[in-house]
């Protein structure tokens, strides 16, 4: 039995010897799909560009009616539904990575988090991309930029760190089972509702009760504030998720550690 302190530097030590090999994973994964797609890059823009359009529209219309917020909405909800969308890769990215892997892990022996890294880096990757449709869009309404918009990217990685830990407990069950990758894909839509991706934070109770539960919206809403007034309304919230967040990611790479050695027999058998 590993003494603690024996299990964090060996967890380390792994971690630290998987990032060459994590990197030439993401960067074999991102050329082989900007290779063979047409419209390229496009393609990281598509899905929060949509979903904010659609919503923008709706709300243009007085279809429906979303509430008062302090910038023009399209600024609102293309920057909700692009941090949306970096959460929701972020989920679905670890279950992706080793999946796709499958083959690696079955014949060769190798630090498994190299496949989690590089699906971060992939993660990342992909946000940087879109950054630069905020900002377009911040510029075309004249939304001021501040120093607040670069210190919205740390708080992003709170998202990412989440989706991550998330993704990390269900990768185990997910390998197993291939429901839990159907079942993931039909929870995140319904997350995406009661989360304030598109609307205000609700004040009115119980609705206000279930945005405070859910952990993406403090971070969600604390990240898009940040990046367009420079300043965050619930701060002590938003430090006790990302503390949560924290100990879940470690708790979820421990699990993953410990899981996968049998993940792995089981499908060599």
């Amino acid at each position: 039995m590993h003494s603690p302190v024996k299990l964090v530097k060996s967890m380390w030590s792994d971690l630290k010897g998987s990032r060459e090999l994590a990197w030439r994973l993401f960067v074999r994964d991102v050329s082989a799909r900007y290779r063979q797609s047409y419209l390229g890059i496009f393609w990281a823009f598509v899905p929060a560009l949509l979903s904010g359009l659609v919503f923008i529209v709706l709300n243009a219309k007085g279809v429906v009616n979303f509430g008062k917020v302090d910038i023009p909405y399209p600024v609102f909800a293309i920057i909700g539904t692009t941090l949306w969308q970096l959460f929701s890769e972020s989920i679905n990215a670890p279950l992706k990575a080793v999946t796709s892997g499958k083959a690696m892990l079955a014949k060769i022996n190798f630090p498994r988090e190299a496949l989690i890294l590089s699906a971060v880096y992939e993660v990342l990757f992909g946000f940087t991309i879109k950054l630069v449709l905020i900002v377009v869009v911040m510029l075309f309404f004249k939304v001021p930029f501040g120093p607040g918009l670069l210190l919205s990217l740390p708080a992003a990685l709170a998202l990412v760190f989440l989706g991550i830990a998330l993704g990390m407990f269900l990768t185990p069950i997910g390998m197993l089972y291939g429901d839990v990758g159907s079942a993931l894909t039909v929870l995140i839509q319904l997350w995406f509702f009661v989360t304030p991706v598109v609307y205000p934070p609700p004040q009115l109770f119980p609705y206000s009760l279930v945005a405070t539960l859910n952990p993406v919206s403090p971070l969600l809403v604390g990240t898009r504030e940040l990046m367009t007034k420079g300043t965050m309304t619930d701060l002590p919230l938003f430090m006790a998720i990302c503390v949560c967040t924290l100990i879940g990611l470690i708790v979820a790479w421990f699990m993953y550690r410990v899981t996968m050695p049998i993940i792995i027999e089981r499908m060599s058998s």
